[in-house]
């Protein structure tokens, strides 16, 4: 029975069938009632729109016309629009109010288009079973991220081969699955090999995919963007007409001055500059190895927002996570091993290096020349990737692969680069931004800008006195992180002391022989 709902889906799509190809019979029409001579045209609405576009898709699919399976990556879309299944998206991005990347991953019509076998598919499903206990086929395809429907195959199968046995029924036509003996020996051979049974790993192939389809180089941030992502810190014009080419390059930038100048405050919000979020996979496959690539220390994850109804029905390939666009920094902790592929000997998983995670972001290498390693052997490591834009990585297994090397990496250091490296590298490293002290002028808006977020009231005769007792007095340099540290003093003296958040000379004198008693 179809309701009035329906019905009116049905003749709209029964027009649209019509006026793309007027003398075709349209096989909808008898399912429709002719609307009186005196009734009102029909509109269509947005929803009846979406609706009318995910049946479409629908219809595409049963009939063998799915565009989401041309092509060479049936799973991956980098024009969203191009397909029925991606009108969905688009219909989701607007209902939302958020901004729709070019890149969305679309889930695969079968394990092959995946890029993975059935064994692999097996051997983290026992896995999983192994360490659970029992579970259902959906909560299976839930935990490695694959759709239901090409994993109940796979279940059937198992069960078949006496892996597997039926402890229960589910509902919609799913049961509760549990290891036969067979089945936990054949899961504990699996986990002397490796112990990951998360979500299945992307293919590299498909991985270099996405980096190129979400790269820095395909973007031009312009002077209102670059405006937009230093909106919450004080740049000065020069400053930042230096930076847009720089990070408009998408490629090597040094920040060097004096310490306290905001250079790794400038170096974070660089990224800020490009597109807000990119999706990464969880995991990456490599002939049996797992790389697991999402690291929630370095990257923060962003769902899609939830919606209810058709719009539900976007498809996206869970294997794969939306984050912000990624930006790491890295100081004095950084490791040659940091930059290689590293396994982990008792769970057989290994982990991407640094510059893999940053891929489509910003890698920051903060207080260059302060790192454990030497800078001959950080800057023989990636001259090459510098220069060609690719990396090459060795595996546990032996071989060496190529990945995408698609950064901005940024060097920030207290020291003068030329002390640091050699010309050969510096030319690898086009652009060379000097951080100056503030002005007098520019140091007093620092107050102002200061002063409101940690619950001051701006007081210009207690600035005009801390800047000529204890600054031109003692010929003492001005540094931008001066104004926030020192009204941190204030603020902690006055709390610890119970008196009202207040700018006085008095309370400056008290931070001042805090804030510089040793510099």
């Amino acid at each position: 029975m179809t309701t009035s709902s329906d019905q009116g889906l049905l003749g709209l799509l029964a027009k649209k069938r019509a006026a793309s190809s007027p003398t075709a019979e349209v096989p909808w029409a008898t399912l429709n009632a002719k609307a009186p001579a005196h009734d009102p045209p029909e509109v269509a609405t947005v929803e009846q729109e979406a609706k009318l576009s995910e049946l479409l898709s629908r219809i595409n699919q049963i009939t063998g016309n799915d565009p989401r399976k041309s092509g060479p990556h049936p799973g991956l879309t980098a024009t969203v629009a191009s397909a029925a299944s991606d009108t969905t998206v688009h219909a989701h991005a607007a209902a939302s109010g958020t901004a729709l990347e070019d890149f969305v991953p679309i889930e695969p019509p079968s394990i092959r288009d995946a890029g993975l076998t059935e064994s692999e598919v097996e051997a983290l499903i026992l896995k999983y079973l192994l360490s659970r206990g029992d579970s259902t086929g959906r909560e299976v395809a839930d935990q490695i991220r694959i759709p239901f429907v090409l994993i109940d195959p796979v279940l059937r199968q198992l069960k078949f081969d006496q892996l597997l046995v039926y402890r229960g029924s589910a509902p919609m036509n799913d049961y509760v699955y549990q290891l036969t003996d067979l089945g936990r020996e054949r899961a504990r051979r699996y986990m002397e090999h490796c112990t990951y049974f998360g979500a299945a790993p992307v293919s590299l192939t498909d991985y270099i995919i996405g980096v190129k389809a979400q790269s820095l180089t395909t973007q031009n941030p312009s002077v209102d963007q670059l405006k937009e992502a230093f909106n919450d810190i004080l740049v000065n014009q020069h400053m930042l007409t230096r930076l847009g080419p720089a990070i408009n390059s998408g490629r090597g930038l040094f920040l060097y001055g004096s310490a306290g100048n905001g250079k790794t405050t400038i170096a974070e919000r660089v990224t800020r500059a490009f597109g807000q979020f990119i999706w990464i996979p969880r995991a990456i496959g490599i002939d049996g190895e797992i790389i697991r690539l999402f690291d929630p220390v370095n990257h923060e994850e962003v769902p899609l927002p939830q919606n209810t109804g058709l719009l539900d029905q976007s498809r996206i390939d869970r294997r794969w996570v939306r984050i912000r666009r990624p930006t790491i920094v890295v100081g004095g902790e950084l490791t040659m091993d940091s930059l290689e592929v590293t396994l982990n000997r008792s769970t057989g998983i290994s982990e991407a290096p640094l510059q893999l995670k940053s891929n489509c972001g910003t890698l920051v290498i903060d207080d260059f020349g302060r790192q454990k390693m030497s800078t001959d052997q950080l800057l023989n490591r990636w001259i090459v990737p510098l220069e060609k834009r690719f990396d090459f990585l060795n595996l546990p297994n032996g071989k060496k692969i190529q990945v995408p090397f698609d950064q901005l990496i940024v060097f920030s250091t207290n020291l003068q680069p030329k002390q640091l490296v050699d010309e050969a590298f510096l030319r690898r490293i086009p652009y060379k931004i000097e951080v100056l002290d503030p002005s007098e002028n520019e140091f007093r808006e620092l107050f102002k800008f200061m002063s409101p977020k940690l619950g001051f009231e701006y007081n210009q005769e207690a600035i005009d006195y801390l800047i000529e007792r204890h600054y031109k007095r003692v010929n003492r340099p001005y540094r931008a992180c001066q104004p926030r540290d020192l009204l941190m003093q204030v603020r902690n003296h006055c709390l610890y002391q119970k008196l009202p958040l207040s700018m006085n000379p008095e309370f400056f004198d008290y931070a001042v022989e805090n804030y510089f008693s040793v510099m």
